[in-house]
């Protein structure tokens, strides 16, 4: 499922390291790396050369950090908008993976800021993995899917499935909020999967692919809730379902409206305590 990924750098940071801990899952190992990074425009031709020699010392820091097979590497420098062409390279490799950092920056001071990662995800139509720059990356071993029964987060079953496949030690927590108390927040609660029928389909299939799992349940607002249930049951990875959101009319152009409106996966990637992996429904 996961058999090209491409990671984003600007510099050494959290992006490698997330990396370097996906290689150490089995499901992942045998997986083609594209390093990329990409060099602004610049006004002179003298410091388009010194940005030039500074990305090739920036892709040879990072594949000598990440210490891969170099059969399964390559990298790649490009010149022009990094928006645009992270998204446009991840399309030519057929990138099953997208990983990137983020400053973890509210929507408008995402579009006011410039931020590359949350255009990239407003974007592209690939699951993205983004690590922001203030959480601790962890060996994976927990990973929660937020269950509701729609599409995505069944996009995100198979996904978290996938990564967890020949890990003894891995648990796959499967959530699911509930919004009946009119977003009143509730305690956290532990159920057999029998007890919810929206858990119970996913519990099953978890169980016949020998996968451990853990099934919770709480209510309240749904983002606020996924993220308390992730800081609270120590997750090391969340999976997040999120429908393709390119605007319809012009896909080139960010969707302004959804950027600034009321979206799970936008409050989740901000104020969640460890990465998130957003899959759209079309993965």
């Amino acid at each position: 499922m996961i058999q090209k990924i491409l990671l984003a750098v600007s510099g050494l940071g959290h992006a490698e390291e997330m990396l370097k801990t996906l290689m150490e899952m089995p499901s992942i190992k045998g997986a083609q790396v594209t390093v990329l990074h990409i060099v602004p425009e610049q006004s002179t031709s003298e410091a388009m050369m010194s940005k030039w020699e500074e990305g090739g010392k920036i892709l040879a820091n990072a594949i000598q950090y990440l210490n891969l097979d170099p059969s399964k590497v390559s990298s790649i420098v490009r010149q022009g908008d990094p928006k645009a062409l992270v998204c446009q390279v991840a399309d030519e490799m057929e990138a099953d993976l997208i990983i990137m950092g983020s400053r973890g920056l509210k929507r408008l001071q995402s579009i006011l800021g410039n931020s590359v990662s949350q255009y990239v995800f407003q974007l592209s139509s690939r699951p993205m993995l983004l690590v922001k720059d203030d959480i601790y990356v962890k060996r994976i071993n927990r990973v929660m899917v937020a269950i509701d029964g729609s599409q995505p987060a069944q996009n995100c079953l198979n996904l978290a499935l996938f990564l967890l496949r020949g890990m003894p030690k891995g648990e796959l927590i499967l959530a699911n909020i509930s919004t009946d108390l009119g977003g009143k927040t509730s305690e956290i609660t532990e159920v057999i999967p029998e007890q919810n029928p929206v858990l119970a389909a996913a519990a099953a299939e978890a169980k016949r692919q020998g996968v451990q799992t853990r099934c919770v349940t709480t209510s309240g607002k749904p983002g606020e809730e996924i993220c308390r249930l992730a800081n609270e049951l120590n997750v090391d990875l969340l999976l997040l379902g999120s429908p393709d959101r390119r605007p319809s009319i012009a896909k080139s152009l960010v969707d302004i409206d959804r950027l600034l409106g009321a979206s799970l996966s936008d409050y989740v990637r901000i104020n969640a305590t460890c990465p998130v992996l957003l899959a759209r429904t079309t993965a």
